[in-house]
């Protein structure tokens, strides 16, 4: 699959300080959040686009600490930004409208955990007829055998796995 970056979007998924501190799986969550912020900055001057999405937990008053964006991922001025209420980032967000909007057509999912909001995210872009690419170590599992199972197993059903290097050569 070949990169037009002004028809793909960066889905960075719940890089949030309250679940980027948890460092899980094989990739620290800092990393996990210098990665992203590199395929972040190579999209946007290739004119691509970013979307920042955290989770608020529903049907609460007050979110936990840390639940806002990690200060390295908070959206700029041309970026989407959601906030879910569920395990993905389309259900309820107007997301697929708003990526049709600006004419994107693939999808590069980054972010934490890779078998919840990352997954949970990809699974839906696809149903709504996004090409998906996963940036495999701009993302970390809750585990490394959990993570390494699904880029090697579940994830390659539905989609491309590359590494950061591979897609910032594409940018």
């Amino acid at each position: 699959m070949t990169l037009v970056a002004d028809r793909t979007a960066l889905i960075a998924v719940d890089l949030m300080p309250r679940i980027v501190e948890l460092d899980m799986g094989p990739h620290r969550g800092a990393d996990v959040v210098a990665r992203t912020v590199r395929l972040a900055t190579a999209l946007r001057k290739a004119g691509g686009t970013v979307v920042a999405v955290r989770v608020e937990r529903p049907n609460v008053t007050e979110q936990p600490p840390g639940s806002g964006f990690v200060p390295e991922m908070a959206p700029l001025e041309d970026d989407i930004e959601v906030v879910k209420r569920t395990i993905g980032a389309f259900y309820g967000t107007g997301l697929a409208e708003r990526l049709r909007e600006r004419v994107v057509d693939t999808v590069i999912m980054a972010g934490l955990a890779t078998t919840m909001g990352v997954e949970s995210t990809a699974r839906a872009a696809a149903d709504h007829g996004f090409e998906v690419v996963f940036a495999a170590d701009a993302m970390s599992g809750m585990t490394a055998a959990e993570h390494e199972h699904a880029l090697a197993v579940t994830l390659p059903r539905f989609g491309d796995v590359r590494d950061t290097e591979q897609l910032l050569a594409q940018l």
